[in-house]
């Protein structure tokens, strides 16, 4: 209020020069009269507010317009120029120096009409920042439904994985089940106990890497009852980028293309190789498996790869690198991510 207050100042400035042009008092018998009028005029500008607020330019004719702020701005002007009035003549009758001969009268007729045209302005001005909060409100509106569209696409691709990852584990239990009970059994327990694990995620959108890779572990000592010697593997992780934030059962696809398109495939089995260190502010994450390159390639007609893709574009569009490659026998999976801090919040469902 303060602000708006002093932003008067240039106003009272210019209508103490055309009233002293006019009228012929004082300076300081004009300043006298103008700075309470202009103080309880400035608040009468206040006004425009509500009436544009009702009047939105969109929906109300321009005949409705300026006859309502025409109606509005003469009210305004009118107790502009009656403040005036009323301290001119209580300047007369109690301030013995006051002489203004009659001159305070002359410019009225001019400070209405400027009066007027300060409320037009005024009433312009009001429109100007109700348009502007419209739009701020408009930019907020789409940003927060860009933000929700994407927490939903991001919950409905996280909820695609237990089904994938539950099909291949079923089907590996049923190829068990007509050969070897006990190991059937055994890979039942290991199964509930990967999916408690999973299941205690909740809804956290990033869990810490050292995390991720647990599951990763328990879903292959699942595999490793079905394929005992067959599969093999190996690590090679820095300690210091554990803690890095990354998206819940992001690697979980990935692990199963290696099990499932990868040693599967081979009579002599292979080794599985989880490779992760800090790079370029962010973590790169590699997992690599030997696959037979003469059989005809399963890859195109799975999710697994795209399912990844299409997650961490959507996360952190850019900013993560997802290269697939594949090189004498021997398939990489190369992930790039900026490291997050782990959060257990819940992804927003409003």
């Amino acid at each position: 209020m303060l602000a708006y207050l002093l932003a008067w100042l240039p106003v009272l400035l210019l209508l103490a020069f055309v009233a002293k042009a006019a009228g012929g008092l004082a300076w300081w018998q004009e300043f006298a009269l103008l700075t309470p009028a202009c103080g309880v005029f400035a608040f009468a500008c206040l006004s425009p507010w509500y009436l544009c607020r009702a009047l939105p330019l969109h929906r109300v004719g321009w005949v409705n317009l300026l006859s309502t702020f025409g109606v509005a701005a003469a009210a305004g002007s009118l107790v502009f120029v009656g403040s005036i009035k009323l301290v001119a003549l209580a300047l007369a009758e109690f301030v013995p120096a006051w002489n203004s001969t009659g001159a305070s009268d002359r410019p009225l007729p001019l400070l209405f009409g400027m009066g007027v045209l300060l409320y037009i302005l005024s009433t312009g001005l009001h429109y100007a920042s109700l348009a502007a909060e419209e739009s701020r409100a408009a930019e907020s509106r789409a940003a927060e439904a860009r933000t929700l569209a994407r927490e939903a696409e991001l919950q409905a691709l996280k909820m695609q994985i237990n089904p994938h990852f539950l099909f291949n584990s079923l089907h590996s239990i049923a190829a068990l089940a007509t050969q070897d009970g006990p190991r059937a059994r055994d890979m039942c327990i290991r199964l509930s106990d990967f999916l408690r694990s999973g299941l205690g995620l909740g809804d956290r959108e990033s869990i810490p890497l050292r995390e991720e890779l647990a599951l990763a572990r328990s879903y292959l000592d699942v595999e490793r009852v079905r394929f005992g010697a067959r599969l093999r593997v190996e690590e090679a992780i820095d300690a210091d980028c554990e803690e890095c934030g990354v998206p819940a059962l992001v690697l979980q696809p990935l692990v199963e293309n290696a099990v499932k398109h990868g040693i599967a495939g081979l009579v002599e089995g292979g080794t599985i190789r989880f490779e992760a260190r800090r790079q370029q502010g962010g973590v790169c994450i590699a997992i690599e498996n030997p696959f037979d390159p003469d059989a005809p390639s399963p890859r195109k007609t799975g999710m697994g790869l795209a399912h990844v893709r299409r997650r961490l574009r959507v996360r952190y569009g850019e900013a993560a690198v997802f290269e697939p490659s594949s090189r004498e026998g021997l398939y990489r999976v190369v992930l790039l991510l900026p490291c997050d801090s782990p959060t257990m919040a819940p992804i927003s469902r409003e």
